[in-house]
C-alpha cells in the first residue's frame, strides 16, 4: 500500500510539471475621446468614441523560462470594433495579437496588442475630403492598456477596469495619413474556460541560472516598403532604410542599442521639387539632396524568439527640413537564428507616421 501511495505521489506530481496553458474569453466595453494632435483635425472630433474589444486569452503557468521570467503573462488574439461617433471618420474593424503583462501581485495588468484595421470611411476625394486621418481602407492598429484585474472575483468570471490608448495609421503607405489616437475607459468581464491552477515554474529550478549579459554585438538591418509624400496623389514610392548599430544586452530582458540610420526615400525626390514650386518664398532649391542621415538609441525587450524595441533618433543630415529633426520608431524583432532576424516596425515623427517598414537583419 505504501508503494501505491508513493506511485500515486508520482504520477500527481509529473501531471503538475506538466500543467498546460488555460484559455479565458475577455469581453470589453469602451467609451471615451479622440486626441487633437493636429489643429486640422478638430473638424473631425465630433462625439465620444466607444466601441467593444473582445479578447481569446492563453493563460501561462510556467511551462517555458520567459513565462516565470515575466511573472506568467497572457498572449492571444483580439477582435476590436470602434464608433468615432463623426461621420467622416466612420468605424473601424480590427483583429489581431496581444500580450498582458502583472504586476502588483497579479492585480495590475499591462497590455500590448498589435494588428490591422479596415475603416469604413476613408479618405475620398469625392465623398470624404474632410477624413485627412485615413488615406487607406486598411491600416495598423495599435494598443497599449492598463488596468486594475482581479480574475477570482466569482471564478469563474473575473472583472478589469482601466484605461486603452489606441492608435490607427496606414504608416503614410498612401496620403493622407495623420492618424487618429484615442483614450478609452475599458471595462470588462473575463470567462475561464477551466478551474484555476497554480502558477510555479515547471522545469528544473535546481539548474545554474544562466547569465544573459553579453559582450557587444553589431547589428545591420535592411528595412524596406513604400510610402507616399504628405501630397494627396503624389504616387507610392519605395524607400530603402539602412541601419547599423551596437548593443549591448544587459539581462534576461533588457539591452541598449547605439547606432546610425541612411534614409533613402524616394517619394521625397517629388515632394522637393514640388515643395520648392509651390512654396517660392522659401527658397528650396529642387535640387537640394533628399537623404537624410540619423543618429539613435535604443531599448529592446526580450521576451523569447520575439522581442520590442524602441528608438529615439536626429537627424544629423537633414537638407530637406520639412520634417522635424528627432524622429522615433517602435516595433517588433523575431529572432530566426541567434545571427538573423526579422523586423516589423514604424517610423514616425513624434505622431505623425512616416513608414510602415518590414526589415531583415543580422547581428554579428
Amino acid at each position: 500500500m505504501r508503494h501505491f501511495y508513493g506511485f500515486f505521489l508520482l504520477i500527481s506530481t509529473v501531471v503538475t510539471a506538466q500543467q498546460k496553458n488555460t484559455f479565458a474569453l475577455d469581453v470589453s466595453v469602451l467609451r471615451g475621446n479622440t486626441i487633437a494632435h493636429k489643429e486640422d483635425m478638430y473638424h473631425l472630433i465630433n462625439g465620444h468614441p466607444q466601441g467593444l474589444l473582445l479578447e481569446f486569452t492563453v493563460q501561462t503557468h510556467g511551462r517555458k523560462e520567459w513565462q516565470t521570467e515575466y511573472n506568467y503573462p497572457d498572449y492571444g488574439g483580439y477582435f476590436m470594433y470602434q464608433d468615432f461617433n463623426s461621420r467622416p471618420l466612420g468605424l473601424t474593424y480590427s483583429a489581431g495579437a496581444f500580450y498582458n503583462f502583472y504586476f502588483w501581485k497579479r492585480q495590475l495588468q499591462l497590455k500590448f496588442a498589435q494588428g490591422v484595421a479596415l475603416t469604413t470611411h476613408p479618405y475620398d476625394k469625392a465623398d470624404n475630403s474632410t477624413n485627412k486621418a485615413f488615406g487607406t481602407r486598411i491600416l495598423d492598429n495599435t494598443n497599449i492598456g492598463l488596468a486594475y484585474s482581479n480574475q477570482t472575483v466569482l471564478y469563474p468570471i473575473g472583472f478589469h477596469a482601466g484605461l486603452l490608448f489606441t492608435h490607427y495609421s496606414n504608416g503614410r503607405v498612401k496620403s493622407p495619413n495623420s492618424g487618429i489616437n484615442t483614450f478609452l475607459l475599458n471595462v470588462g468581464l473575463q470567462y475561464n474556460f477551466t478551474e484555476e491552477k497554480p502558477r510555479a515554474p515547471q522545469f528544473d529550478s535546481t539548474e545554474v541560472r544562466k547569465s544573459y549579459r553579453e559582450p557587444l554585438h553589431y547589428n545591420m538591418v535592411f528595412r524596406t516598403g513604400i510610402n507616399e509624400s504628405p501630397i494627396i496623389r503624389s504616387g507610392q514610392k519605395p524607400f530603402y532604410h539602412l541601419g547599423f548599430y551596437v548593443d549591448k544586452r544587459l539581462n534576461r530582458k533588457s539591452g541598449l542599442q547605439l547606432g546610425t540610420d541612411l534614409f533613402l526615400t524616394e517619394s521625397f525626390k517629388e515632394y522637393i521639387r514640388y515643395y520648392a514650386v509651390a512654396y517660392p518664398e522659401e527658397q528650396l532649391d529642387s535640387n537640394t539632396d533628399y537623404k537624410r542621415v540619423g543618429l539613435f538609441a535604443g531599448y529592446e525587450l526580450y521576451i523569447n524568439k520575439l522581442s520590442l524595441e524602441a528608438q529615439v533618433g536626429y537627424y544629423v543630415y537633414q537638407p530637406f527640413k520639412k520634417d522635424i529633426a528627432i524622429y522615433d520608431r517602435v516595433g517588433m524583432k523575431y529572432y530566426i537564428t541567434n545571427q538573423f532576424f526579422g523586423a516589423f516596425t514604424i517610423k514616425t515623427h513624434m505622431f505623425l507616421a512616416e513608414a510602415l517598414e518590414f526589415g531583415v537583419g543580422y547581428r554579428f
